[in-house]
């Protein structure tokens, strides 16, 4: 299989950031989850040791793969409705355990998508739908979808919010077109 250059659009924890419900976020240029997947765990397959499965919510994609091309071979790919957050993905690997990755829906502005890729990798320990529901409540629309509480988000509705702090923090984004 020839080379791919890496096309996933995505944001991790810093090794030394303490894991949590997620460990960064991942933008999908499309709703084609077999290629965005594919992208996607050629990236992390080298950081991680080998990704061995892939689990999603196919809430939001409208076609699930059996599974995908990784580096030369195939992986698995699984869907759980209602044990996985919608907005989140789970990769598993040999050596790191799992990702978590906050998804972020392709249609999103390129700043709220900067946002929530910050505050996924970065912030306080929040969950996948907080944080999206976070987005929309103190930033409004542009994205595909409405989330349904975003008093959970908000906290206590004070400015220190996971999703307040977690934007102002650091992250390692990798990125490639």
């Amino acid at each position: 299989m020839p080379f791919r250059a890496p096309t996933a659009r995505l944001a991790l924890k810093t090794v030394s950031t303490s894991r949590g419900p997620l460990d960064g976020a991942w933008w999908p240029r499309s709703r084609d989850l077999a290629d965005e997947l594919s992208a996607l765990a050629d990236v992390l397959d080298p950081l991680s040791g080998r990704i061995t499965r892939i689990a999603v919510n196919p809430t939001y994609w409208p076609t699930i793969p059996d599974s995908v091309p990784v580096n030369g071979r195939m992986v698995k790919v699984g869907w759980f409705t209602t044990e996985l957050d919608p907005h989140k993905i789970l990769l598993l690997s040999h050596t790191t355990g799992s990702w978590n990755l906050l998804v972020i829906p392709p249609e999103t502005s390129t700043q709220a998508a900067g946002r929530l890729m910050a505050a996924a990798s970065a912030g306080p320990p929040a969950t996948a739908s907080a944080l999206m529901a976070a987005e929309h409540a103190f930033h409004g629309g542009s994205l595909a979808d409405r989330p349904q509480d975003a008093a959970e988000a908000r906290g206590d509705g004070d400015d220190a919010s996971p999703y307040r702090a977690a934007t102002a923090g650091r992250s390692r984004l990798i990125t490639a077109r």
